[in-house]
C-alpha cells in the first residue's frame, strides 16, 4: 500500500513521518530530499538539464550548485516546467528501484509537499494524507527552523494551493486530514487513529476522514 503524504511547510509532514517509521514500521520515502540527492547520484539528470536550459548549474569544480538552479526556476515557470520533465520521472523510476528492495507487507509513505500539483503524480497512490495547521502556525514553526521569517513566508507564498488548504479549503484527492495545531502527545495520538483507518481501509478512494 502506497501512502502519500503531503503538507505546506511548517506542517510538521517529517514528525509524522518519522513516528510513523519508528513506531508503526512504514517505510518512508521522502521524495523531496530525495530530489536533492539525484543531481548528484543520477548519471545523466543534471546534463540534460542543463542542455535543455543553456546554462550551467556548476561551480568551478564542476559540483552542483543548486542555489543557482533555484535563481533560475523560481522566476520562469517554464524552466521549472522544463525541469520537472526530467527530475519527475527520474524520481518515479528511483521511487520503483526503492520499493523493489522491500520485502515485507507494511505500508510505504511517498512524503512530498508538491506532489497534489503536479500533474506527473495524477493517480499516484493509494490513498493520500493531507499533514495540516493554521498558515500562521505554520509559518511560525517554519521562521523558528529557519532563523528568518521572512525568508519562510517568500517560501509558503509559493505554496498556494498548500496555504488553501491550511485556510479551510478542500481537495477531494485528499482521504484524510491530519491536523498538527496541537502537541506531539495529540499528533501521536491522531498518527495512531490515522493508521487504525488507513490499514482498514485499503481501497480509500476520496473518504476525507478527519484525524
Amino acid at each position: 500500500m502506497i501512502i502519500v503524504l503531503t503538507g505546506g511547510i511548517g506542517s510538521g509532514k517529517s514528525q509524522v513521518c518519522r513516528v510513523l517509521s519508528e513506531k508503526y514500521g512504514f517505510h518512508v520515502y521522502e521524495a523531496d530530499a530525495k530530489v536533492k540527492e539525484l543531481y548528484d547520484t543520477h548519471p545523466d539528470l543534471l546534463n540534460r538539464i542543463e542542455s535543455a536550459l543553456g546554462a550551467s548549474f556548476r561551480n568551478k569544480e564542476g559540483s552542483f550548485v543548486p542555489s543557482s538552479l533555484a535563481k533560475v526556476i523560481f522566476s520562469d515557470s517554464n524552466a521549472l516546467e522544463t525541469v520537472e520533465s526530467f527530475v519527475f520521472p527520474a524520481l518515479i523510476d528511483d521511487f520503483k528501484t526503492w520499493m523493489s528492495g522491500i520485502t515485507d507487507d507494511l505500508p510505504v509513505v511517498f512524503e512530498s509537499a508538491t506532489i497534489l500539483e503536479k500533474p506527473q503524480f495524477i493517480g499516484f497512490g493509494d490513498c493520500t494524507v493531507l499533514v495540516n495547521a493554521p498558515y500562521d502556525l505554520r509559518l511560525s514553526r517554519a521562521a523558528e527552523r529557519d532563523g528568518s521569517r521572512v525568508d519562510a513566508e517568500a517560501r509558503m507564498s509559493r505554496q498556494v494551493l498548500m496555504n488553501r488548504l491550511s485556510e479551510g479549503g478542500e481537495d477531494e484527492r485528499i482521504d484524510f486530514l491530519l491536523d498538527n495545531s496541537g502537541s506531539m502527545d495529540e499528533l501521536e495520538r491522531k498518527i495512531r487513529d490515522l493508521v487504525a483507518k488507513v490499514t482498514d481501509n485499503t481501497n480509500v478512494t476520496y473518504i476525507q476522514h478527519r484525524c
